[in-house]
């Protein structure tokens, strides 16, 4: 679990591009943010090494706070985020949101025209942040049910809706 980190909300974090390093970090923040689903410390290392041009950790007081992992889909204009982390001392900062701005102003995501993550029906705080963010941007938030229990879990994960919201073309322009 991640050190505690100093209370001082008023000291924003920082935001920029994972380094290998920042693997084991990751790893633990994703752990302490139940119910996220936890990865191997190895595909943290991996997506903070090889796709850091489309993930972004938050940095506060030495210690990561936040982390997004994503990257554009091959062969569309979608840019797709797996995973929303944030520690718990580093929550009502909007850092969810100032993170997906930040990624999506990156020259990786130039080319996004849509935003694409899955979230289960359960994850409450998964849904305030991307209903927020559309709104926030002037975006249309669509979902459908995509990867199934049954289908596609054998009946040991719940449903994850394919969320998508439609970027508008300033924020897609911008980008």
């Amino acid at each position: 679990m991640p050190k505690a980190i100093d209370e001082d909300r008023t000291f924003p974090p920082r935001l920029r591009k994972p380094v290998a390093t920042d693997g084991a970090a990751i790893w633990a923040l994703v752990k302490a943010c139940k119910p996220l689903d936890e990865n191997s410390m190895y595909a943290n290392l991996i997506q903070a090494d090889h796709f850091r041009d489309t993930c972004v950790v938050a940095e506060r007081g030495g210690e990561i706070v936040g982390w997004i992992s994503g990257h554009m889909i091959p062969g569309t204009n979608d840019f797709f985020v797996w995973q929303v982390a944030v520690s718990p001392a580093a929550r009502g900062l909007g850092l969810g949101r100032k993170m997906l701005h930040e990624l999506l102003s990156r020259e990786a995501c130039a080319e996004a025209r849509n935003l694409k993550t899955t979230i289960t029906p359960d994850n409450a705080a998964s849904w305030a942040l991307f209903r927020s963010f559309a709104r926030a941007i002037g975006g249309t938030l669509t979902d459908a049910p995509h990867f199934e229990r049954d289908t596609h879990f054998a009946g040991e994960h719940a449903t994850e809706h394919m969320v998508t919201i439609a970027l508008p073309q300033a924020l897609a322009r911008a980008a």
